[in-house]
Parts: structure tokens; C-alpha cells; sequence
């Protein structure tokens, strides 16, 4: 009798490089692929809309292609640790392969159910599949987390180099009978009333072969100008390759390795090397998150717990959130994100900065609504990156760094063409008036700010 092999995915959506799904194969027993929906175990953070979109059409895209090679994709819906466990009795697994997670509830299930497989019979293994670097592989002198970047990334760099990726799965070896499926389409992860998602579907294809497309693309056409203009705000070099990393359609090590081959030289070399120290940034929210799983609730630095935020107003949260502030960066910002579900990055820390220091509204309101609009958002870079423009994170902003919108819109987009795309009242003297002044509140957060510092 067979005994198949679990591949249980979860945010590695993706055939090529996928040492979990390798190790499955190469145990010579049919394999069942598993997704979990899990939004019941205690610690782990339900998905936003926008990623719960991208997800829906992810898993749809893996269906079809571990079909395609002779496998399946279940669909189950519940506790992990409890859906693992009955899915082994109802098909006799052998075996289970997973790829690592960082999270610090994530770990929690993964450890709760390795330790209950191993002890029912059951061969358990794990795999480094979406870090370059794992978290606890990465320590200072001391023999402690990092918490500055710069640092963090030389340290990476004198560390054995990325393996290569591993190539695709062309064909898997499915069950004779393999176990029902949940239908994906009854877990109700599109919106519907109403349905929000034309800008979505309208800017993103989900899926392995779009992710690879897009890597290719952007190696190809845009890499070797990404040093020097991926900061403009409309048309900029950015690779766009930030959902396909969250979902795992793509890994670290084929970024890495590819982006190497194309290195060249000159401003190819340049913008290459621009360009791989934003995957070690990535690498770096997740070493700060391992270390400090409540990152996306809890300032990392204590001092700033001592911050007179004021009485939320909710007003004002709501005028950022539709980009109805009167300011045109800000208000572009706002509306690229609902329409499309991302933000171009400086754009990011601009609307980031007017939410926590013009406004004075706790950073975790914006990353709370930044975690339902994107479909990049994770749980490491998301309250890392806010964290780090309020001040109170790892190697974060200078507290008296304020990103003044008008002054980045003249220095990123000097011909208007992202508020043009974006906001374009801001051009047909149709904009509300600005909802405080620039200047003022900034003065306000110093002195803010200024109480944390002499308290620390």
C-alpha cells in the first residue's frame, strides 16, 4: 500500500524552488499538495481583503499547475493541527514536508504539530525556502538580533552565499484516490457585496508564470535603472515583484541568483547591487520579527510607549483613509493603494509620515488599514516599515525626520504625472483645502517627540 506525502503550502505558492514539494518527490510515494486556511488558531492574523483577493487566485493558478504534473491541491478549511492529523488518517500519509515560517504563532503550530506527528510515526521535515538567511543563523559578536540595518547587512554579506534554487517540479506522482477538496470558491476570500476588486484585477495577474514573467521583465527592461529611478513616483524602476514575494509565487534565491546573472556592469552593477540590499531590508523585517513576533502591536523600542499620542481622531483617520487630506502626494498615495493594492515606497513613507507625525495618529492605525489594502502585506515588512518611519522601530527614522509631501512631489514627481494618474483634483483646482498645515504640525510632533527622547 502507498503511503503519500503531505506537501502542506502555505506562503510558498510556487513549483520552482520549493524544497518541501522536492523532498516529496524524491520519497518516491504519491504526493498530495495541502493548503490550510486557518483562521482559527489562537496568534495568527487573519489576511486583509485585498491579500485574502490575491490568495483566492494564487491557489487557483497552483491547482491548475501541480494538475497539470500529475498532483492535487487540497483545500482545507480549520485548525492546522487539527486538519493535519485527519487528513493523514483519511489518506494513510507517510510523510509531511513543509517550508519554515517565522512568525512567532506560526512557529508555535508548526513545532505542536511536528512534535505530535513524529510521536504518531509520521516523517516530519522542514525546509529554509523563503529567507536567504534564517533569523537565528544571523547574530552580532555578542551573540544577539540585530537591530540596525546597515550592520545586519554586512553581516549577511560575509556569510556563505544563497544557495542555488532548486529547479521546478515537472512532474509529481499523484494518489490513484486522492481526498476531497474544499471548493475554493466557498471560502468566500472575493469580495462580492460589494465587489471592490476591479482595480485588482485590472493591475495583477496572481500566479507563478506572472511572477516569473514580471522577474524577467524587470531584469531585462528595468534593472538597469533602478539606482537611479526607482524613486520617482510615476513610471519609476521598481520591480513590483513585493506581492510575489509575500505569497512565495517567486523565492529570495531566484531574485538573488538571477539578479547576480544580470549584474553586468556599470549602472547595471550599480542598480544590481541597489536592488539586492532591498531583499536584504526584507531579510531584515523578518530577523527583527522572529526575535519580536508582537511587532505589529507593540512599539520595539520601549521608550516610545512613553508617546503622548493623542485622543484618536477618527475623523482624520478617515479623511487619510479615503485621500481626501488636501495634500496631493498623500491623497495619491491613498488612492493608488485602494485601486490597485500597493503604494510606491517613498509614496509609502510619505503617507506614513503625515498619518503618524502631521496627524499624530498611533502608527498602528495605519499599518492596521496599510494590512487590509495591500496585497504585499506581511507580517514582517508591513508593521516594520511603519515602525520604522514612526520612530519606534529597528534602525528606524530619526524622530525629527518628517517627510514634507510637498517637498518629496517637487524632488519624485516634478511634472505631476503621479498626481496626474492619481489625483488629478489636485491639478483641476477641485482639491479639498489641506486639512492642517505642514509646517505647524511638524513642530507639533518635534515637541512631541522631543518629550519621548528626554524621557529615554
Amino acid at each position: 500500500m502507498a503511503s503519500p506525502s503531505l506537501v502542506w503550502f502555505r506562503d510558498d505558492l510556487r513549483l520552482t524552488d520549493h524544497p518541501a514539494l522536492r523532498a516529496a518527490i524524491d520519497r518516491g510515494e504519491p504526493v498530495i499538495g495541502l493548503y490550510v486556511l486557518d483562521e482559527e488558531s489562537t496568534g495568527v492574523r487573519p489576511l486583509g481583503g485585498a491579500a485574502r483577493w490575491w490568495l483566492h487566485h494564487s491557489l487557483a493558478s497552483l491547482a491548475e499547475r501541480l494538475g497539470e504534473r500529475g498532483s492535487v491541491l487540497v483545500l482545507r478549511r480549520g485548525r492546522a493541527a487539527e486538519v493535519l492529523p485527519a487528513l493523514i488518517e483519511e489518506t494513510g500519509a507517510g510523510a509531511v514536508f513543509w517550508n519554515r515560517r517565522y512568525g512567532g504563532a506560526e512557529r508555535d503550530i508548526d513545532a505542536g504539530i511536528k512534535e505530535k506527528l513524529r510521536g504518531d510515526g509520521v516523517t516530519v521535515a522542514s525546509f529554509a525556502a523563503n529567507l536567504l538567511f534564517e533569523p537565528w543563523t544571523v547574530r552580532t559578536g555578542a551573540g544577539t538580533p540585530y537591530g540596525v540595518y546597515t550592520p545586519y547587512r554586512r553581516a549577511v554579506e560575509k556569510m556563505p552565499a544563497p544557495r542555488a534554487p532548486l529547479p521546478e517540479a515537472r512532474a509529481i506522482p499523484g494518489a490513484s484516490s486522492p481526498p476531497e477538496s474544499e471548493d475554493l470558491g466557498t471560502w468566500g476570500l472575493l469580495p462580492t457585496k460589494p465587489d471592490w476588486a476591479g482595480g485588482l484585477r485590472e493591475t495583477w495577474e496572481p500566479g507563478e508564470p506572472a511572477a516569473k514573467a514580471r522577474l524577467r521583465e524587470f531584469l531585462d527592461d528595468d534593472l538597469g535603472d533602478y539606482a537611479f529611478s526607482r524613486d520617482a513616483f510615476a513610471g519609476g524602476a521598481t520591480s513590483n515583484l513585493s506581492p510575489r514575494l509575500r505569497w512565495g509565487e517567486i523565492s529570495p534565491y531566484q531574485i538573488w541568483h538571477d539578479t547576480i546573472e544580470h549584474r553586468g556592469s556599470g549602472k547595471h552593477a550599480e542598480s544590481a547591487t541597489g536592488f539586492l540590499s532591498e531583499v536584504i531590508w526584507r531579510e531584515f523585517a523578518w530577523h527583527v520579527l522572529f526575535h519580536s513576533p508582537d511587532l505589529a502591536t507593540k512599539n520595539w523600542r520601549e521608550q516610545y510607549d512613553a508617546f503622548p499620542w493623542p485622543r484618536l481622531n477618527r475623523a482624520h483617520l478617515e479623511t487619510w483613509q479615503r485621500g481626501e487630506t488636501g495634500i496631493a502626494v498623500v491623497d495619491a498615495g491613498m488612492k493608488q493603494l485602494w485601486h490597485t493594492g500597493v503604494m510606491h515606497n517613498r509614496v509609502r513613507m510619505v503617507t506614513a509620515s503625515f498619518l503618524t507625525k502631521n496627524l499624530l495618529i498611533d502608527w498602528r492605525h495605519g499599518e492596521e488599514w496599510f494590512w487590509d489594502c495591500l496585497v504585499d502585506a506581511d507580517a514582517a515588512s508591513n508593521p516594520f516599515n511603519w515602525q520604522w518611519v514612526a520612530g519606534s522601530g529597528a534602525d528606524a527614522a530619526p524622530y525629527f525626520r518628517v517627510f514634507n509631501p510637498d517637498t518629496q512631489r517637487e524632488k519624485f514627481d516634478p511634472h505631476d504625472e503621479y498626481i496626474r494618474r492619481w489625483a488629478p483634483e489636485h491639478l483641476d483646482g477641485e482639491a479639498p483645502e489641506p486639512m492642517v498645515d505642514l509646517k505647524e504640525t511638524r513642530q507639533r510632533a518635534l515637541d512631541a517627540y522631543d518629550r519621548v527622547r528626554n524621557a529615554g
